[in-house]
């Protein structure tokens, strides 16, 4: 399923808090992994690109789910024609780790919400001109929130979404600094939980970080 409003889009990952990075998925679990996500209040998942099974993936965790009950996306999309191939496959958005402008104008293309990586005010500024979304701060672990804040400050227009290295110890930090949404996979998605079908710990990490967004938002 092509977006069809990217403005829409954009409020559906804000209203989730966090974007899930679901790097790895297994196709025996990967819906488990979704509902037990769901059920805490995350309802943005990222499916990452370098995953072999990727395209089918997003095809079976946006076919699990009702129209407009979560948002699913691909993630390390590193050129055009795999934002296409994710586009086809039903990515109601698009993640990569650097600025690419052949992804940004094939989602632009197909009204799909886009978000590529940067980190410095520069990079934020020629992938916003060219027409992304929304930028991605990654990895943001490097420099920290204060980076973002330092960034939102003349840059206040940009919406951003650090990812790499945030945890339940520093989300509120990122959304206090400006943050849109975070990106999270390892400390949102515990392997070894998966692993032992614990899906009822991810849900309960889940439900903090959600917790823990919604009173930096409050705040």
């Amino acid at each position: 399923m092509v977006a069809l409003d990217v403005h829409e889009d954009m409020q559906r990952l804000a209203d989730s808090g966090v974007v899930a990075v679901m790097r790895g998925a297994d196709a025996d679990t990967v819906i488990d992994v979704a509902d037990a996500l769901h059920e805490g209040g995350v309802t943005a998942y990222e499916i990452t690109a370098d995953n072999p099974d990727a395209m089918d993936l997003i095809r079976e965790v946006s076919a699990s789910f009702s129209d407009r009950e979560a948002i699913v996306g691909a993630g390390t999309v590193l050129d055009a024609p795999t934002a296409n191939a994710a586009i086809q496959a039903g990515a109601e958005f698009v993640v990569g780790p650097n600025f690419d402008e052949g992804v940004v104008e094939t989602c632009n293309r197909y009204g799909t919400l886009v978000a590529p990586g940067i980190m410095t005010p520069t990079e934020a500024t020629d992938a916003y001109s060219a027409g992304a979304d929304l930028v991605k701060v990654f990895p943001a672990s490097s420099l920290g929130p204060g980076h973002l804040k330092s960034m939102k400050g003349p840059l206040p227009q940009i919406p951003m979404m650090p990812t790499g290295g945030v945890g339940l110890d520093n989300a509120a930090d990122y959304i206090e600094a400006g943050a849109l949404v975070v990106g999270a996979g390892g400390a949102l998605m515990d392997d070894e939980a998966i692993e032992n079908g614990d899906f009822e710990a991810i849900t309960e990490t889940a439900r903090e970080f959600s917790s823990v967004i919604d009173d930096a938002r409050d705040d």
